[in-house]
């Protein structure tokens, strides 16, 4: 049995906190069967930022004519060299962290996956590691739903769907999330036939009702958007290039059953925790229905001093939360006198779809449910001087505000760059006095695309 003073398992955000600790002078262990650099460098936003980049400049040469461009349409896709070039760059940069923790003192890898086998102790392979502390970091993984045949063909996830080498002509994509919406974007820009199936409606139903049916309306008119259709079955005919599937469905109203031909399916049903591979009851750590790690303010588990983090603790699924539940979690760790709760004001979210949406807080929808009094600022981008230059008919910006006081209650943007311009009111929200006035009484460049929020915000007050 080695004995440690800390075990971080994850190589995601976890490694905040490793790199903290072994810098005050602590025996630390990493436990990572993966890449280090967790789920975002490796499988998540980083590479498909990368690959979503190509889209992203496709989208703009289809849409060249408009702004008085005439493109050959002989342009081709080089798609190997897409996926490579991103591949290649996380992997580079995987394999410095594990470098740089293989030069640092006081950590020690363990590349393989463990599991608890007691209170603070685990087994990792034919090795057994106990701490007086432990920090789980350990993400989580795509679900995999219980779908007729699906467990016996070559089915792709996000994690295969960012490294293929080979650009499929048609595909299939199960799930109506974000990560669907960005890799349909992804492989329908740069020219596959792409079929999105739903059992609900409409597309990224979290998001505010207005947003998620523009956002549907859109994404429909670009690809094959089936609503409400249920996956009953996959089977696949060949191996290799040459393997075709195919996907028998079914309306959930009306019955009717179709079958539908594809090169490939992905399956984006949602994420699950990593909990039961670690086998976390062994260590006397609970979890809610759903298989996420039970915390408390402080990121503390029902057992004593074992805190967890990030998406296996099921709160926010997004790397920027890991990362400020990660920095928690090591400081009331350290400071068990003077504990900081975690402080989830003004959280933002983004996808990079086209279009783009972004938000923060409630949405009209929540506060409807929650019966409380608010004012809506919208306005749209075509009303804005850079919004004629881009010829943007769609995007919007909607503010969510208190009729009284002026509070930002939330925001939600749909349309180019939303994800930078949410920032100015992310900041008023987190930063600033939580009110309109921290946005309307700033001087905003004219014609600069931010004029969209500015006016929005003014509509609301």
């Amino acid at each position: 049995m080695q004995q440690f003073d800390s075990i971080v398992i994850g190589g995601g955000s976890g490694l905040n906190i490793a790199s903290a600790l072994a810098g005050k002078g602590e025996k630390v262990a990493i436990v990572e069967e993966g890449p280090l650099g967790g789920t975002c460098l490796n499988r998540g936003c980083i590479p498909s930022k990368i690959i979503i980049h190509s889209a992203d400049v496709m989208d703009e040469i289809h849409n060249a004519e408009r702004f008085g461009i005439k493109v050959s349409k002989n342009s081709e896709v080089n798609f190997k060299s897409i996926t490579k070039r991103a591949s290649e760059i996380v992997d580079e940069d995987a394999e410095n962290i594990e470098q740089g923790i293989g030069q640092t003192e006081n950590l020690t890898l363990f590349k393989s996956r463990g599991k608890f086998i007691g209170n603070k102790t685990m087994k990792i392979g034919d090795k057994e590691i106990s701490a007086d502390k432990v920090y789980i970091v350990a993400g989580t993984r795509p679900f995999i739903p219980p779908i007729n045949g699906l467990e016996d063909v070559d089915y792709i996830t996000s994690k295969e769907a960012l490294r293929l080498e080979t650009q499929p002509q048609s595909m299939a994509v199960i799930g109506g999330g974000y990560i669907a919406a960005e890799l349909a974007h992804f492989y329908g820009a740069l020219g596959t036939d792409v079929t999105i199936l739903q059992r609900s409606e409409p597309l990224i139903k979290h998001e505010d009702e207005e947003i998620a049916e523009t956002f549907t309306e859109i994404f429909s008119q670009k690809h094959n958007v089936m609503l409400r259709w249920s996956t009953d079955k996959v089977e696949q005919k060949g191996k290799g290039q040459n393997k075709k599937f195919n996907v028998h469905i079914s309306h959930k109203d009306s019955q009717e059953k179709k079958t539908i031909e594809v090169d490939q399916v992905l399956v984006a049903t949602g994420r699950v925790p990593n909990t039961d591979l670690l086998e976390v009851e062994k260590a006397g750590i609970e979890t809610d229905a759903n298989g996420f790690i039970t915390v408390n303010e402080f990121m503390e588990t029902s057992a004593d001093n074992i805190w967890a983090a990030g998406d296996i603790a099921g709160i926010y699924l997004f790397k920027h939360s890991a990362n400020l539940e990660a920095q928690h979690a090591l400081r009331n760790s350290l400071h068990p006198d003077y504990k900081q709760p975690v402080d989830y004001t003004a959280m933002p979210h983004a996808i990079f779809s086209s279009p783009q949406i972004a938000g923060v807080s409630k949405t009209e929808d929540e506060l409807q449910e929650e019966g409380r009094d608010y004012q809506v600022g919208k306005e749209y981008y075509k009303k804005t001087g850079m919004g004629v230059a881009l010829q943007e008919e769609e995007g919007f910006v909607k503010l969510l505000v208190d009729p009284e006081d002026k509070t930002i209650l939330g925001c939600h943007i749909l349309g180019p760059g939303a994800p930078t311009l949410i920032h100015e009111v992310l900041v008023a929200m987190r930063a600033g006095s939580g009110t309109l006035y921290d946005i309307t009484d700033t001087i905003h460049i004219h014609p600069a695309l931010s004029e969209v929020v500015q006016r929005a915000a003014n509509n609301a007050r």
